[in-house]
C-alpha cells in the first residue's frame, strides 16, 4: 500500500542561459516514496535544489551581484580602515613585543582569508563536481587569486613581525611551512585552471585539485598544536581569548572589513569573467553565421 505522503525528486535538464554557459534546471520528475514527509508544493521541488539552481543562473546571479559588489567593497574598506585606526591609535603596545605587535591587525585577517579563501575554492569546486554548474567553477577561479594575495600578505607580514620578535625573518616550523605550501597550492591551482581553460577543458581537473588541496587546511590550523613551533598558539577561541579586550575590537573590525572586501573583489572578478564569456559566446555565434 502506497504511503500517504510522496516527495518527488526533481529531474534536471540543461538549458542555455543566454551567455553561452549551460546551467542545469530542475523539473518535477519521478516520485520517490518518503513516508512522513509532506510534499514541498506543486511540482515537488526540493527547497535547497531551487535555491542552488536559482543562484547558478548567471542572469539571476548578476542581478544580485551588481548592487551588492560596491556595498561589500566600500563597507569592507571602511571597516578595515576603522579597525586599523583603532589598532594603531587606541590600543596599548605589548610589554614584550612593543609596537611591533600592531602588525597583527593585518597579519591575522590575512591569515584568516588565506585559509578561508581556499575553503571557498574547495567548496565551489565540490559544487561544480556534484552539480556541474559553470558558475561554481567561475567562483572557484575568482576566489583563488584573492586568496593567494592574502596568503602572501600573511607570509610577508609574518616575516616582518618575526624579525624583531624571534630574531629571524623565517623559520621552517609547522605553521610557517604549511602556510607557504598553501600559497604554492594557490599558485598551482591558478596555473592549472588557466591551462585547462586555454585548452577548452571542462574544469574537472582543477576542480578535483581544488578539493584535494583542502587537506592542507587542518594542517595549517592545528600545526601549532601538533608540533613545537616558534609561532604562538591560538589566542582567540570560541569561549575565551588571551588577547586583551582593548585589542579585540579593532581586530574584529579589521577581520570583518577585510572579509567584506574579499567578497566584493570576488564578485567583481566573477562579473568580469561572465562578461568575457558572453563576449566570446557572441563572437562564436557571429563567426558561425
Amino acid at each position: 500500500m502506497r504511503p500517504r505522503h510522496v516527495l518527488t525528486i526533481p529531474r534536471r535538464k540543461v538549458y542555455d542561459s543566454g551567455d553561452g554557459a549551460q546551467v542545469r534546471r530542475s523539473q518535477a520528475g519521478a516520485a520517490r516514496e518518503q513516508p512522513g514527509v509532506d510534499s514541498l508544493g506543486e511540482g515537488g521541488y526540493w527547497l535547497g535544489d531551487i535555491v542552488i539552481h536559482a543562484l547558478a543562473n548567471p542572469t539571476r546571479f548578476l542581478k544580485l551581484a551588481r548592487p551588492l559588489t560596491p556595498v561589500l567593497f566600500w563597507a569592507g574598506v571602511a571597516l578595515a580602515l576603522f579597525g586599523a585606526w583603532g589598532g594603531l591609535t587606541q590600543t596599548p603596545g605589548d610589554y614584550l613585543q612593543k609596537e611591533s605587535v600592531r602588525i597583527l591587525y593585518i597579519h591575522v585577517p590575512a591569515a584568516w582569508l588565506g585559509m578561508g579563501g581556499w575553503t571557498g575554492v574547495a567548496g565551489a569546486s565540490l559544487g561544480y563536481l556534484i552539480w556541474r554548474h559553470p558558475l561554481a567553477h567561475i567562483a572557484a577561479r575568482a576566489i583563488a587569486p584573492a586568496g593567494a594575495v592574502f596568503a602572501a600578505l600573511c607570509l610577508i607580514t609574518g616575516a616582518i613581525w618575526g624579525r624583531p620578535t624571534w630574531g629571524t625573518w623565517w623559520e621552517w616550523d609547522g605553521r610557517l611551512t604549511s602556510m607557504l605550501l598553501l600559497f604554492f597550492v594557490y599558485i598551482a591551482y591558478i596555473a592549472l585552471a588557466r591551462a585547462d581553460a586555454d585548452r577548452g577543458g571542462d574544469g574537472r581537473v582543477p576542480a578535483l585539485f581544488g578539493v584535494a588541496g583542502s587537506v592542507l587546511l587542518p594542517i595549517v590550523r592545528y600545526s601549532v598544536v601538533w608540533w613545537n613551533t616558534l609561532h604562538q598558539g591560538q589566542s582567540i577561541g570560541l569561549t575565551s581569548s588571551s588577547i586583551d579586550s582593548s585589542m579585540l575590537w579593532p581586530l574584529f573590525f579589521t577581520i570583518g572589513g577585510f572579509t567584506l572586501l574579499f567578497a566584493g573583489v570576488v564578485l567583481m572578478r566573477m562579473r568580469a569573467m561572465l562578461a568575457i564569456q558572453r563576449v566570446e559566446a557572441r563572437m562564436r555565434r557571429m563567426a558561425a553565421q
